[in-house]
């Protein structure tokens, strides 16, 4: 077909290179496992969706990544639609899952040999998306096995990735922007407590209404209140300011405000695709315990007991997570200034 035609749909998805990259390791040897094919397929789709996820990711770190970002933008509304696309291939990659467990584990045994020492462990692609997200070298579950199974080049494109802002790193800032309580906004607000020097009277009130939710036994979570939201050397040891954190609980406490819906949206879909993460994570471990038992994975790890590892330390924005610890329900809420009400968008 000449190019005046159009392009050709098989010369678009450039279909000759893709369904001739199925070479089974166990035909090669003469005796090829029917369920190999299966294996190598489901693989290669999981990389082709880890590639489309960072596709997505890297536009947006690049839109995050700029000096200012509105809450009233086209912006925000980019970001959110691509994180929830991320979380909807998420899903995608859980249900393929059920695909692979078609294969019975005397299926796998077929060809398994034939794959070490090659592992799923190997996969850059995947680990350079954890590193986008904000997962930090430091924080991974079994480094030395980290490094002793990746080629230098993949440890290099990994490692470029980490020196660069993540999104973790740049939700802080964006976080830490936020105008909610520059004074402007709280000239006109009454304080239903007696507000000690230095206190903002906003918080104050929300303290006390917080602490009215409280059992006694539940009393000490005061603390924890007040290092989350107020203490710098605390917080000096995680990832989130004690100003982001404040920034955070008011997003998720006030959302139903039209300016801040949009934001809400992007901190519940951060939570929402380490959720899913966690739980392909446990989908692999449920398959892996049924397709090896207590067996090394091909790639000399401990197979499960690595991947529970991995999902119980590989969460990446647990902390707004424990932001959540704070919310109080709505008919206790302190009521907002009336300048900050006109700003969030429900002002006369």
């Amino acid at each position: 077909m000449n190019r005046e035609d159009g392009i050709y749909y098989g010369d678009y998805l450039q279909l000759d290179k893709l369904l001739n990259a199925q070479e089974p390791e166990s035909k090669k040897n003469g005796d090829e496992a029917h369920d190999e094919m299966l294996f190598i397929i489901v693989h290669q789709a999981y990389e082709l969706w880890f590639k489309q996820m960072k596709h997505e990711m890297e536009s947006i770190v690049s839109i995050m990544d700029k000096p200012s970002m509105s809450d009233n933008s086209p912006d925000i509304y980019k970001v959110v639609h691509r994180l929830k696309r991320i979380a909807t291939i998420w899903e995608l990659a859980i249900k393929q899952v059920d695909v692979i467990e078609t294969m019975t584990p005397l299926d796998f045994l077929d060809f398994r040999d034939e794959l070490r020492p090659a592992s799923g462990f190997q996969s850059f692609q995947f680990k350079i998306l954890e590193a986008m997200m904000g997962l930090r070298f430091k924080d991974r579950h079994g480094k030395a096995f980290y490094q002793s199974h990746l080629r230098p080049e993949h440890i290099d494109a990994i490692s470029e990735v980490e020196s660069k802002p993540s999104l973790m790193d740049l939700v802080k800032k964006w976080l830490e922007r936020m105008p909610f309580f520059n004074e402007e906004f709280w000239k006109d607000f009454e304080s239903k407590n007696n507000v000690a020097k230095g206190d903002h009277p906003f918080w104050t009130d929300y303290k006390a209404a917080y602490a009215s939710t409280l059992s006694e036994a539940e009393m000490g979570n005061l603390k924890g209140f007040d290092q989350l939201l107020f203490d710098e050397e605390f917080n000096s040891k995680r990832r989130l300011s004690p100003m982001a954190n404040r920034s955070a609980l008011f997003i998720m406490t006030y959302r139903d405000y039209p300016l801040l819906t949009l934001p809400f949206q992007l901190l519940d879909t951060l939570l929402e695709i380490d959720e899913l993460m966690s739980t392909w994570r446990a989908r692999h471990i449920s398959m892996v315990n049924r397709m090896i038992g207590s067996r090394m994975g091909t790639g000399g790890s401990d197979g499960a007991a690595y991947l529970k590892a991995s999902r119980d330390n590989h969460f990446v924005f647990n902390e707004l997570a424990n932001v959540n610890s704070y919310l109080i329900q709505r008919n206790r809420l302190p009521k907002i200034s009336k300048s900050l009400e006109k700003k969030l968008g429900f002002g006369d």
